[in-house]
């Protein structure tokens, strides 16, 4: 999805889309096995649901071999299996010009976003350049970007890194104060595409409009792809990077795709090694299993789930929801939050929150989320959803959140 989005498109009834969500939840074979457990941290990593499984099974016990480095047959259907999937990730995120742009395996984003730094925009950047990056997004989403500019330091290239301005109402980024900071030395731009605390779409579509046609952006997509429509068209954005165990896939995978029409083309340094192939099938199976479903319907269920939730947790005034507060009701016509919320309690720790929650079956995660700029100290519980959960979980979460108040 790439801006703000039409309340009636996400705010369907829970019950129209009913029958189409419980045969996708029988699927995830340990949501299945633990019906007394409720797992709410799919913004940290997904479950997997049985057609992954069964894909990766299936590769292992069929052709497992080396990629690009053998004449036989399973190194050949291997080595095709790569290259098929890298295909399948430009059809997912809706790439325009697949014969133009690349996809490159990672560990993750983290890798991901490092391997651009590193590999292509160090190369890219000249003396007196700037660049623009978020300094209140995922640490993985700054810290790159720094180690860029000490690593330039240290070749005698020195840059300017400016921070990307945010609303303060809306928590997206700000358009208005994003235009005062954009010169002609600016370079790059490094964004996020759903906040990893707040659940707001960052609505990336107007840096664009901001900064002009010449400008890369690269877009941290953790937790969007896999969660909801992303389309590259649209965003019109030049590096999208995600992870496959955030999109129903395995960890220790990823991907970069990269349009390759603005800057030099990007090429991954080094000796690239063996890929995890595993991975890569079960990434691919993750994408075909997704599309089935249907973003746009996962993005509507875990939205709809969302707005119960956060509608919930404004009438217990135990608790402050961070994030834009104007987006709490389920009625509210600036509702953005996809399938995250994040809050706390004002006496008890976000520790002790978290233990408390999973004695009654719920699983959150608490602590202070990797966020750049904020310390350790200040934790808060981020209740994440996916297409397996359901309004019954979300109620039995505010009964329990409001026997603690």
């Amino acid at each position: 999805m790439t801006g703000a989005r039409d309340v009636t498109d996400m705010d369907c009834p829970l019950d129209d889309l009913a029958s189409w969500q419980r045969p996708l939840r029988a699927q995830f074979p340990i949501i299945g096995d633990h019906p007394e457990l409720a797992y709410l941290d799919s913004a940290a990593t997904t479950q997997k649901p049985q057609a992954v499984l069964d894909a990766m099974q299936s590769y292992l016990t069929t052709t497992n071999a080396n990629a690009g480095r053998g004449t036989y047959p399973w190194a050949n259907a291997t080595t095709a299996l790569v290259e098929r999937t890298r295909e399948r990730v430009k059809e997912f995120l809706g790439d325009p010009a697949p014969d133009r742009s690349s996809v490159h395996f990672t560990a993750g984003t983290t890798d991901g976003l490092r391997t651009v730094a590193r590999d292509w925009l160090t190369a890219f950047l000249t003396d007196g350049d700037e660049i623009v990056v978020p300094y209140a997004d995922h640490q993985a989403n700054l810290s790159p970007w720094l180690e860029a500019r000490e690593l330039l330091a240290r070749q005698g290239v020195g840059i300017r890194v400016r921070e990307l301005p945010y609303q303060e109402t809306s928590g997206d980024y700000d358009p208005a104060a994003l235009a005062g900071l954009v010169g002609p030395r600016t370079r790059f731009v490094a964004a996020t595409h759903v906040h990893h605390v707040y659940g707001n779409d960052m609505n990336v579509h107007r840096i664009r409009q901001v900064v002009g046609p010449e400008v890369p952006i690269c877009l941290d997509a953790a937790q969007s792809v896999g969660h909801m429509p992303v389309s590259v068209a649209d965003l019109d954005v030049d590096f999208v990077v995600f992870s496959g165990h955030k999109a129903l896939a395995l960890p220790g995978t990823g991907a970069i795709w990269a349009r390759g029409t603005r800057g030099p083309r990007f090429r991954p340094g080094g000796w690239s090694g063996t890929p995890n192939t595993v991975g890569i099938a079960g990434l691919a199976a993750a994408l075909d299993w997704l599309e089935t479903a249907g973003p746009d319907r996962i993005a509507r269920w875990t939205s709809a789930l969302t707005s119960r939730l956060t509608d919930g947790l404004q009438r217990l005034a135990a608790y402050d929801v961070l994030g834009c507060q104007l987006s709490l009701a389920a009625e509210s016509p600036t509702q953005r939050r996809t399938s995250i919320v994040t809050f706390r309690h004002h006496e008890i720790s976000s520790g002790d929150l978290g233990f408390i929650l999973f004695s009654d079956g719920f699983m959150v995660r608490s602590d202070s989320h990797c966020q750049a700029g904020t310390s350790d100290t200040e934790g808060s519980v981020r209740v994440s959803l996916h297409v397996h959960n359901t309004p019954e979980e979300i109620d039995a979460l505010l009964a329990t959140l409001s026997n603690l108040q």
